[in-house]
């Protein structure tokens, strides 16, 4: 199995493979592997010809970072790596007093300048190099103008201590606004953008989607497995589950509806007629979605790594991709809905018109 079928990522020159190792798990955590067994999770992934590893600034407090600069040090590789680390999740403060009112520096989060500095330079110690092959804005804070996201962005473009940047949770018509501003100045603009997609989680579909296309931006899934919902180790009737979703989590049970069931009932089927795992095909089916540039899978244990890159070699045939597309199709929105096969047809003459990236 290899992850050689290489690709630019959105209108860039950045190479990449089509699956970026996450490196949440790596360090302590309730999901966290130990220095070795991340170790070994991190040369199992270059062996089978990954180059693009995912890590953050708030991932174990820090120790993921200095994980992967160690072991990028240790393979002498540093070169051949696409290296992508992100900013804005404020760590002045545990989470329990970050919640409260006061209780931490609040320029130590955020996406103004003066947090994006501090956070590049202090991840950049951590990873031990000097250079960031793509800096991630986490997530939008919700008031930093987006003319003062690209202007600091692309500024350290400019000065070479970073490469590319990209957008991670946020609205779409803050990723749309950040490509025209950037296109408009003839400056350096985002060249992807990082959400939530899966078979149970599509709505990105409506806005992010088309934006990303529009913008020349590449999408990349996180949680493609839906935080292990779609490895088809949960039960409907199993009221005793374990695993990530069974205790404190970032989505608490909201996995856990009658509409994901009958998904992953459908997954279990399509996964069966392919005598694959469930999760191989969850994965096989996002990587295939148009616009999808490379999905970031994670590991805690070193057989999860090697399943996720099998599922490289998992190809779904039109009618089971049709059923899973159909078993999952998310609510009907209205900028979907303008551009409806029915809408289109009416605006057309009767005609099936396809666009541009479709």
């Amino acid at each position: 199995m290899s992850l050689t079928a290489f690709r630019t990522l959105g209108r860039s020159g950045l190479v990449v493979s089509p699956q970026a190792l996450g490196t949440m798990t790596f360090g302590p955590g309730a999901w966290g592997a130990d220095e070795a067994t991340s170790r070994q999770i991190f040369q199992a992934y270059r062996a089978a010809g990954g180059n693009f590893i995912d890590t953050a600034d708030i991932y174990s407090g820090g120790e993921s970072e200095r994980l992967v600069g160690q072991f990028i040090k240790e393979a002498g590789s540093r070169d051949d790596i696409v290296l992508a680390t992100k900013f804005a999740f404020n760590g002045s403060a545990s989470p329990l007093t970050a919640t409260q009112a006061g209780g931490g520096n609040p320029n130590a989060g955020g996406a103004g300048a003066k947090n994006i500095h501090r956070a590049l330079d202090a991840s950049l110690k951590r990873l031990g190099t000097d250079y960031v092959d793509l800096y991630w804005m986490h997530i939008w804070d919700g008031v930093t103008p987006i003319e003062e996201i690209v202007q600091t962005l692309g500024d350290l473009v400019r000065a070479g201590k970073i490469r590319y940047y990209g957008l991670s949770d946020m609205p779409a018509w803050l990723a749309m606004k950040a490509a025209t501003i950037a296109a408009e100045r003839r400056v350096p603009g985002p060249i992807a953008i990082q959400v939530e997609y899966s078979l149970v989680a599509r709505d990105v579909e409506s806005e992010h989607v088309p934006a990303a296309r529009e913008g020349g931006m590449g999408v990349m899934p996180w949680s493609p497995l839906a935080g292990g919902f779609l490895s088809g180790k949960y039960r409907r009737d199993d009221t005793k589950n374990t695993g990530r979703l069974s205790g404190p989590n970032p989505f608490g049970d909201s996995k856990f509806t009658d509409r994901n069931w009958e998904v992953l009932d459908t997954l279990k089927t399509v996964a069966a007629e392919l005598d694959r795992p469930v999760a191989q095909v969850a994965l096989s089916w996002v990587m295939a979605r148009p616009g999808v540039t490379a999905t970031i899978v994670g590991a805690s244990k070193l057989e999860q790594l090697a399943g996720n890159i099998a599922a490289t070699q998992v190809v779904l045939n039109d009618s089971q991709m049709a059923r899973l597309n159909a078993a999952s199709a998310p609510p009907a929105s209205f900028s979907a809905g303008l551009t409806s096969p029915m809408i289109r047809r009416m605006v057309f003459g009767g005609h099936a018109v396809t666009g541009w990236g479709e």
